[in-house]
């Protein structure tokens, strides 16, 4: 009887929230995201990225099924007819901060025409004991369930994100025969992680050459 045909797929999992924690302060140079698909794609062949983060919807309702992806189309048209609307009636700041999470939702659809599969859920205001307001879009579960869910689909698991979290379901395919990569940002990685993981974690600055946005000089003459 033949052995049974190894999977060679390999799925990208990306927890936007902790991986890109604080933007270009926090790693001092900006992700090309094209490049970044290319380069797993290359390196550890995946077919599939799914990014996991949260997005500003402005009263904007969806309700996308377990195993469906976010409407991104729908919300840029809904953002951008919000503040067409509300020229006349919102305060400069209200404008700028509006400004800034239309040109996020943007970002985000250039991700879904470069193949992610965006996994988005509208940021919730809480207040806590002492009346502070935070922003909460935790995506850990979505993620963990995705990734326990198409499990039969992928032989590699590819995780970009240093989340502590995360360990008990990278412990599991580990010990399952599943092929597990870790890449994320080092100040924000778990020692957990770091230490359970030395082989099958990368450094994001080791990879910082093939996948960091350039920007280009138009002004420049050649």
């Amino acid at each position: 009887m033949p052995a049974a045909k190894q999977n060679t797929n390999a799925y990208c999992f990306i927890d936007a929230s902790n991986l890109f924690y604080g933007g270009f302060k926090a790693m001092g140079w900006k992700v090309d995201y094209k490049k970044l698909k290319d380069y797993l794609a290359t390196k550890y062949g995946v077919k599939k990225l799914f990014y996991y983060g949260g997005i500003e919807t402005y009263g904007f309702e969806f309700d996308t099924a377990s195993i469906g992806d976010c409407p991104i189309n729908d919300i840029v048209n809904y953002l951008e007819d919000w503040l067409e609307k509300g020229r006349d009636t919102l305060s400069e700041a209200e404008i700028i901060l509006l400004g800034r999470h239309i040109a996020r939702a943007k970002f985000y659809r250039m991700l879904a025409s470069f193949g992610y599969i965006l996994k988005l859920k509208p940021v919730k205001y809480i207040r806590d004991e002492e009346g502070r307001m935070t922003k909460k879009a935790n995506c850990d579960v979505d993620l963990t369930f995705d990734a326990m869910r198409l499990a039969n689909e992928y032989g590699k698991f590819v995780l970009l994100s240093g989340d502590g979290d995360f360990e008990i379901l990278l412990k599991y395919f580990d010990e399952s025969g599943k092929e597990v990569v870790i890449l994320s940002n080092p100040d924000h990685t778990a020692k957990n992680l770091k230490k359970r993981f030395q082989k099958q974690y990368k450094n994001f600055e080791e990879i910082r050459p093939s996948i960091e946005y350039i920007e280009v000089d138009v002004t420049k003459s050649e």
